[in-house]
């Protein structure tokens, strides 16, 4: 089993910075790759980035890319999505996700933090 606990997020104005942690408890969880899901209201979710369990292979959303940086601590076993230069569009719940396999589609995913809203005032 695993399980992933999500830190709070925010209020933060437009080009600001925020970021998110995810711990993963769990005996295989280092073994996983990880992702960052958002999905803002009456949208569907989507990936915004992933992370091999090494942590040597990245994917970031073209929305996203160059301004979010995901990472992780598998000592820690923690996921981190460090989000700058923040617009009001990147309003929504952020989900922390882990899988066997990296994917880009929710359904790919096993494991699922709680979620936690990030809002971005313009």
């Amino acid at each position: 089993q695993v399980q992933l606990v999500e830190s709070r997020g925010g209020l933060v104005q437009a080009g600001g910075s925020l970021r998110l942690s995810c711990a993963a408890s769990g005996r295989t969880v280092s073994t996983y790759a990880m992702a960052w899901f958002h999905q803002a209201p009456g949208k569907e979710r989507e990936v915004v980035a992933a992370i091999s369990w090494g942590g040597a292979h990245t994917y970031y959303a073209d929305s996203v890319k160059g301004r979010f940086t995901i990472s992780r601590d598998n000592v820690r076993n923690t996921v981190y999505l460090q989000m700058n230069s923040l617009k009001p569009e990147d309003t929504a719940v952020y989900y922390c996700a882990a899988a066997p396999v990296a994917g880009q589609t929710p359904s790919e995913y096993n494991y699922w933090g709680q979620g936690t809203q990030v809002t971005v005032s313009s």
